[in-house]
């Protein structure tokens, strides 16, 4: 263990209230917790941990609890609603540790069903994401209220989380009921310190990106810079979050979000677009140091198709650089006859460009025979120009290789040797699966087959999407069209038509001629062999998914239209790992396995689970001449431990990342006497640098912040919640109404009576059941299958967000709902809730049409409010304003009774019971016939079913009876009418 972390838990072992931690992330918060967990003794009670809502946390703190004590055999269980109350009562009683999911907590707090006395303590893994309202802190004021002497530790390692709107960190401990903050920079001296006493080596690698590149991410910032400045404009957003450093981060989306949400429906639709611009803007900027350049540029194409119309930053005057770089990096056109197709004069001036793939496995260039024109035919002529990332990787690979052969370790040693300080391992970390795969392709079948394999799938994309369009448009001439394209030549007409042919259609017909010349070679060279689909790969602009298991070799092409299975052969092989020894155990005999790390998650299967692989390729070291040691490449989205299962001895950080380089900082720092060695690549002055540098400045900033705001806290001396009395929550107004004036008893209060609100178990996802606690409602938590919230016998809500909203309308779910309450409750209410921090408008004006349109969700409402007259609608704007407006609705009813809230639209097994309300009470499909009929109205339907028991019975009655029972004669007789009509007959 480091040393700072026994500093944090004998800091946390001394106040006994419990407090909360903020750590710099990547300081191993789930190692600490694992040590807290091997601390804790049955003797003290059991100790709940909180589920986090990441399941990777939760799979580190049981990864770290393994290995820092095998003999600890009790890993945390987890507690969720599939155990029974039994089970879970004695589970509770046991004094383990525990996982247990926020919901079945609160509910088992709020029946009784758990031994408050029995608890050691909570501990909350995400203090970030906290609020007043959250579930977590009304598990707290309720466990507070009845058991003083247990302790709350709260930790989180997003300190720039804790910062965001006014006295984070100060609200969120006055709603844990802790007085001490514990806060642990990464500049911490005692952090430092152990971590600066014995460093990696580190290499500090500055490559130089592609002239085209820094182009394109000139343009990008250009744009966003454009963006920014007309968002100035609004007058609507703070100024001084727009910068474009801010615009690197994710959480730049949230802070302008935060900042329009509640005047959101007062925005034009351009400001609206203003804000999505600056995603895909970042997204752009991220996505160019991360893919390679036909990915790019397929990422582009998509963009330009589902954007074009809407988008503002498409307009704007560097755009247009962005989409011609990006393709200038993957081809440029060139007549048949080799002159270089000159462009419109808009475009860039032709500069001379060295072309990296000078092989060719598609051969565009055709004769020009089959054109007919005068002029030569235009082809495509490939540029693929390579990340130049890759070609640095290799070389410290070939370097790292070297070392190792100079210093005498042989391949067949280190794998013996799994145990060894020093085991040769080499780890490459990047930002994600897809970066993982395409790079272990790159050292496996060299870059430039890489690249042709994107072309190649680039080019059949667009075919597959030119035959899809064919497909729809009905052949209106018998004559095939086109036959120079699909022969692999564009024919240029002559000069006086082209004038009006646009570039990018030439473009388009010339992709398109490459793309039917491969695919006629690969249908030639395959006959009766099944055609490789595009997609083989899976690969997209995003992640690559792919299932573990069982999986069929792909049919990857060459240029040469051979087979080539190579890729299945290297990855085939598997790495088991056992749980009590952190070895890798290979199949030994062949050291030229493919491994793969599988970290199953408990009950997803379908879960992306490749963390790792690991390959040595021979063929790829006797193509280059240079040897390369066995390389296991790591996606860093996967958020695994995986320096403590591999232990490697060299490190490349191919996308970097503050979070990762503390967790090496930190496995140095446990493996003091371990060489490490870590190579940092890096594209210079680019995106990348900047966004990794801005990272260190704003969690530094977020701390400073921090310490300023603990220097300033004014914290009540009440706060450990001592004082916290099952009532306390209780505001005293609640139920007083606001003329009391003395004629009445001279103004004394009458006794108060204890609200009660049924809630459904379902229902504690939200925050609404807290809301009504803290003003003073004891909520009955019990499972519902008829609404929401009962508030009295005869009052029945169904709570719906706007978003919940739009989603039950189109699912049918919100007709059956109410249907099922107007049945069975007198006062059926629909509540319809906004969130405090948007705006209370349902639709922005400009929204709302004039017509009724069966997609238009005012039109649903409206067709929901005519179906059901009894349904009441009522809007709220927050949780708190619900809370008021459930009291008002109270205040001259009776309690709601639980038992029969239970059974109500319960579907009996042993028949009828009188004076019951459930659903075989009601013969439905009788009552629907019923008021089908002419003459039946919502009015007097009820006074028909009260006077005769049956249909047959109805028919029988005189107009007379019908007319009294129907309030008029009129109406008695339409009914008569229709009842005695003659049924028509076809003799």
């Amino acid at each position: 263990m480091v040393q700072f972390h026994e500093h944090i838990i004998t800091e946390l072992l001394e106040d006994s209230n419990g407090g909360l931690v903020v750590l710099s992330s990547g300081l191993a918060l789930s190692k600490l917790i694992a040590s807290l967990l091997i601390l804790h003794s049955s003797s003290q009670g059991t100790l709940l941990l909180l589920s986090p809502s990441s399941t990777s946390l939760k799979s580190k703190i049981t990864f770290h609890l393994k290995t820092l004590n095998p003999q600890f055999y009790q890993i945390p269980a987890e507690i969720t609603a599939d155990l029974h109350a039994p089970h879970r009562h004695a589970l509770y009683t046991s004094g383990n540790a525990f996982f247990i999911t926020p919901r079945i907590l609160i509910v088992d707090l709020l029946t009784n069903k758990l031994p408050t006395s029995k608890i050691a303590g909570i501990i909350i893994l995400n203090a970030h994401s906290l609020s007043e309202t959250s579930t977590e802190a009304f598990i707290v004021r309720i466990f507070r209220s009845l058991n003083r002497g247990a302790y709350v530790r709260a930790f989180s390692d997003k300190p720039h989380a804790m910062v965001s709107g006014f006295a984070k960190a100060e609200r969120t401990m006055k709603c844990l009921h802790v007085r001490k903050l514990h806060l642990w920079p990464r500049f911490q001296v005692y952090v430092s310190q152990e971590l600066e006493r014995d460093p990696p080596e580190v290499v500090d690698i500055r490559v130089p990106m592609s002239r085209y590149m820094v182009g394109i991410q000139k343009a990008i910032v250009e744009v966003m810079d454009a963006c920014l400045k007309e968002m100035r404009k609004t007058n609507k957003v703070d100024v001084e979050d727009l910068t474009v450093e801010n615009g690197l981060f994710k959480s730049f989306d949230e802070i302008v979000r935060r900042q329009l949400d509640p005047i959101w429906h007062t925005l034009g639709k351009k400001t609206k677009q203003l804000v999505s611009d600056l995603k895909t803007l970042r997204k752009l900027l991220d996505y160019l140091v991360r893919y390679d350049a036909v990915t790019y540029l397929k990422y582009l194409d998509t963009l330009r198709v589902s954007e074009s119309f809407r988008s503002v930053w498409i307009f704007a005057e560097a755009s247009y650089k962005i989409f011609d770089y990006a393709k200038k990096r993957v081809f440029h056109l060139v007549r048949a006859d080799g002159v270089k197709f000159n462009e419109s004069s808009k475009s860039v001036k032709n500069k001379k460009r060295r072309t990296k793939g000078d092989d060719k496995d598609i051969e565009e260039a055709v004769d020009g025979t089959s054109s007919s024109s005068s002029n030569a035919g235009l082809i495509l002529e490939e540029v693929l120009e390579e990340a130049p990332k890759w070609k640095v990787l290799r070389n410290v690979l070939e370097e790292v290789e070297e070392e190792r052969q100079k210093q005498g370790m042989l391949r067949e040693e280190v794998l013996a040797e799994g145990e060894d300080t020093n085991n040769g391992i080499v780890l490459v970390a990047c930002k994600d699966e897809r970066s993982c795969l395409q790079l272990e392709e790159c050292i496996t079948n060299g870059p430039k087959k890489v690249m042709h394999e994107e072309w190649k799938k680039y080019l059949l994309n667009k075919v597959q999407l030119r035959d899809i369009v064919n497909k729809k448009k009905k052949p209106k001439d018998p004559k095939p069209k086109g036959f120079g394209i699909l022969d692999g030549v564009t024919p240029i007409k002559p000069v006086q038509s082209a004038e009006t042919t646009s570039i990018s259609k030439q473009e388009h017909d010339a992709l398109l001629a490459a793309a039917s010349k491969l695919r006629n070679i690969a249908e030639n060279d395959h006959v009766g062999e099944d055609t490789p689909q595009p997609d083989s790969g899976g690969q997209g602009r995003a992640k690559r998914k792919r299932k573990v298991g069982i999986r069929n070799d792909p049919v990857i092409l060459d240029g040469s239209g051979v087979q080539n299975n190579n890729k299945a052969q290297s990855t085939s092989d598997k790495i088991g790992m056992s749980d009590s020894k952190n070895k890798i155990d290979e199949d030994e005999t062949n050291p030229i396995s493919a491994g793969r790390f599988c970290e199953t998650m408990q009950g997803e299967t379908s879960v992306e689970n490749i963390v790792l692989r690991r390959h040595t390729n021979p063929d790829a070291a006797a193509r280059n001449g240079k040897s390369l040691p066995p390389v296991y490449f790591y996606a860093l989205e996967s958020d695994q431990p995986i320096l403590d299962i591999l232990k490697p001895s060299i490190v490349i950080v191919y996308h970097p990342d503050m979070t990762f380089v503390r967790e090496i900082e930190v496995y140095k720092a446990e493996n003091p006497s371990k060489r490490l060695k870590v190579y940092f690549i890096f594209y210079e002055d680019s995106s990348e640098v900047q966004k990794f540098e801005a990272s260190i400045r704003r969690e530094n900033g977020a701390f400073e912040s921090l310490i300023r705001q603990k220097s300033l806290m004014m914290i009540p001396v009440d706060q450990s919640g001592h004082s916290l009395g099952l009532n306390s929550t209780l505001e005293s107004d609640l139920n007083t109404p606001q003329n009391f004036v003395t004629r009445k008893a001279g103004g004394r209060k009458e006794a108060e009576k204890e609200m009660q609100v049924i809630v459904d178990m379902r229902e504690f996802m939200s925050s609404l059941p807290n809301v009504l606690h803290q003003k003073g409602m004891n909520i009955i938590p019990v499972t519902l299958e008829v609404g929401d919230y009962i508030l009295s016998p005869l009052i029945c809500v169904e709570r719906k967000s706007i978003q919940d909203l739009f989603m039950s309308f189109t699912s049918g779910r919100l007709y059956h709902q109410v249907e099922t309450m107007v049945r069975y409750y007198r006062i059926p209410v629909l509540l319809i809730e906004f969130s405090q921090d948007k705006s209370f408008s349902f639709q922005s004006a400009s929204d709302i049409g004039d017509d009724v349109t069966p997609n238009s969700i005012i039109s649903k409402l409206s067709l929901l409010a005519l179906h059901f007259p009894r349904l009441r609608i009522i809007w709220s704007r927050s949780l708190h304003a619900t809370a008021e407006i459930f009291a008002s609705l109270k205040a001259n009813q009776d309690e709601p009774d639980e038992t029969k809230a239970i059974r109500v639209g319960v579907p009996s097994e042993e028949g009828i019971v009188e004076n019951d309300v459930r659903a075989e009470n009601y013969n439905t499909s009788a009552v629907e016939f019923l008021r089908r009929c002419p003459g039946v109205t919502d009015s007097n339907y009820r006074a028909i079913m009260d006077g005769c028991k049956s249909l047959a019975e109805l028919a029988l009655l005189p107009v007379e009876k019908l007319a009294e029972l129907m309030g008029g004669h009129k109406a008695a007789r339409t009914l008569r009418d229709f009842l005695d009509a003659k049924y028509p007959t076809l003799l």
